[in-house]
């Protein structure tokens, strides 16, 4: 499969990775203009721009890439090794590192009031939704029409069944904290940008002793924002998906949620 497929794929799979082109190429040098490889986020790739220590500096930088979401340009001379040079070839080659960033994934746990409009709202944004429910008759198109995905299954069995990294949002409706016991401690181990979880203070502090006695580590809930949303004084289902999506986007864009007004 061709580094074009792959890099076709990753919108299908919701995953991350870098592209790294060749795009300066003088002297001798292992590659030549337009040599791509691709870099994935557990540091496995495929092609390659030229092997050995510039390689290895160029799967460096791509990562980071992946960490602040930036472009670079990376300027390699391949003459002295004493002096620092990442080879002896005798030219210098420029890389070009972009980040291929997916589509934000919003999962929706949940298929109640809250959870119908949190799912409308996303599906506006442009979010790749996917609706799940442990109940057949929830989990459907006529149910949430505006999800992407439907999936009928256990909460703590979501893990093996989607694609969980940093680039998806967890937001769990769910009709009570015995539900959110049964099934969140699994989530807490996964990669996911963003964990909440629906219901009061009291809810939470009551799914908190149940997740403890089930063995989960209480450092883990640090992860989870609840009661979910930002504090809009939110009352109707309407509005408290707006709430509950205005602070996926804060975390999603690593944003402060403060009011942008100078005084």
């Amino acid at each position: 499969m061709s580094i074009y497929q792959r890099i076709a794929e990753l919108e299908k799979t919701g995953e991350a990775a870098v592209l790294c082109t060749v795009v300066d190429a003088r002297g001798s040098t292992p590659r030549h203009e337009g040599t791509k490889m691709l870099v994935y986020a557990d540091g496995s790739f495929i092609g390659t721009v030229g092997g050995g220590e510039i390689e290895n500096q160029v799967k460096q930088e791509a990562r980071e890439a992946l960490k602040d979401r930036k472009t670079r340009l990376l300027k390699y001379t391949l003459v002295d090794p004493k002096r620092g040079d990442v080879g002896i070839c005798g030219g210098q080659m420029e890389v070009y590192v972009e980040p291929i960033i997916p589509k934000m994934t919003l999962v929706v746990i949940g298929a109640g009031h809250v959870g119908r409009q949190v799912v409308f709202l996303a599906h506006w944004l442009g979010y790749r939704v996917i609706v799940v429910d442990d109940r057949p008759e929830f989990a459907t198109p006529e149910s949430m029409p505006d999800a992407d995905e439907y999936i009928t299954a256990d909460m703590a069995d979501l893990p093996d069944k989607i694609t969980i990294n940093e680039f998806t949002s967890i937001v769990a409706t769910t009709r009570g904290g015995d539900v959110d016991i049964a099934g969140l401690g699994p989530l807490l181990d996964t990669d996911a940008g963003y964990i909440g979880v629906i219901g009061s203070r009291r809810r939470w502090e009551f799914t908190k002793k149940g997740l403890i006695a089930k063995g989960v580590d209480p450092e883990k809930f640090k992860r989870v924002h609840s009661p979910i949303g930002l504090e809009l004084q939110a009352e109707t289902p309407e509005e408290i998906a707006v709430s509950i999506i205005a602070e996926v986007m804060m975390a999603a864009n690593r944003g402060t949620g403060k009011s942008m007004k100078k005084d």
